[in-house]
């Protein structure tokens, strides 16, 4: 009888083994979640039988199978991490939007998006066009010419210096990501087509729409002719924005997704302004 019990020994669960096994289930179980109706799961479970094709082969003592399978998972791996790169960043940038890391996010996002703000109002102040896009989860380098590198910190001075008339870089779109801007000088490869559209716009604001269209991103637009204050999100143009309801707009459509509706519900009561309303010509 003792013995029995010595060889069940390992079943005696500590407070250390309870709370990995949840923590494990847990991970196991959003993963499945994530990737449910997705090629990512038939793979899945594609290795997990081809896992317990090897036990089964281990515990039969096999030699070629286990030596075959051997190879699969060594340099499968690598082959997964490249045909599954999208899918792997966009869990990641999932888990990096749960509620433990959200506070953290969400300071600095809104520190950026506040840059973002003042500098757009000290070029409105001054009639300085300028065409700022906030990457989202799409990525916006298969949307807009690269431009010129920066990888600077988002400020407003750099913005405002930018888009100053006659610098280099003035004549295009900046591209932020997260907290830095990526590129200056970006060209916008698609103009909006919409029939919706008002036909007095400018290239500025056509571009502007044209990529809120095709991604996700919140882009700022601000006018040289007038000095208003724009944003395009969703394929929707919000038009003469004071800088507290910039800010606030940003804010709702770069929020959690409950956020996020609230945000779309906002632009579409701000849509019932006729577009037109407010300087176009070729801002």
């Amino acid at each position: 009888m003792q013995a029995l019990l010595d060889y069940l020994s390992f079943l005696r669960l500590g407070w250390q083994d309870l709370a990995e096994i949840l923590i494990v289930a847990y991970l196991v179980y959003r993963i499945l979640l994530f990737y449910t109706g997705t090629r990512a799961l038939q793979v899945l479970v594609g290795l997990v039988l081809l896992i317990t094709v090897y036990v089964v082969s281990e515990a039969l003592q096999l030699r070629l199978i286990p030596y075959l399978l051997s190879q699969v998972f060594t340099y499968g791996a690598f082959a997964l991490i490249v045909i599954f790169q999208p899918e792997l960043r966009a869990a990641l940038a999932k888990l990096g939007r749960s509620r433990l890391f959200r506070a953290f996010a969400r300071h600095e996002q809104q520190e950026v998006l506040g840059d973002i703000v003042q500098a757009a109002d000290r070029l409105a102040k001054a009639k300085i066009g300028g065409i700022i896009a906030v990457e989202r989860e799409v990525d916006l380098l298969n949307h807009v010419d690269h431009g010129t590198p920066v990888d600077a910190a988002v400020t407003p001075e750099l913005l405002t210096t930018i888009f100053t008339p006659y610098s280099p870089l003035h004549d295009g779109a900046v591209i932020v990501k997260r907290d830095r801007v990526a590129y200056a000088g970006s060209v916008i490869l698609r103009l909006s087509e919409s029939p919706a559209v008002d036909r007095a716009l400018g290239t500025r604001h056509r571009a502007a729409l044209g990529l809120s269209e095709e991604t996700d991103a919140l882009v700022v637009v601000i006018s040289e002719e007038t000095g208003q204050i724009s944003l395009a999100v969703g394929g929707r143009l919000l038009r003469g924005l004071k800088p507290d309801e910039l800010h606030r707009r940003l804010i709702e459509a770069a929020g959690t997704e409950s956020e996020r509706e609230e945000g779309t519900a906002a632009a579409r009561d701000g849509e019932r302004r006729p577009l037109a309303a407010g300087g176009g010509g070729s801002a």
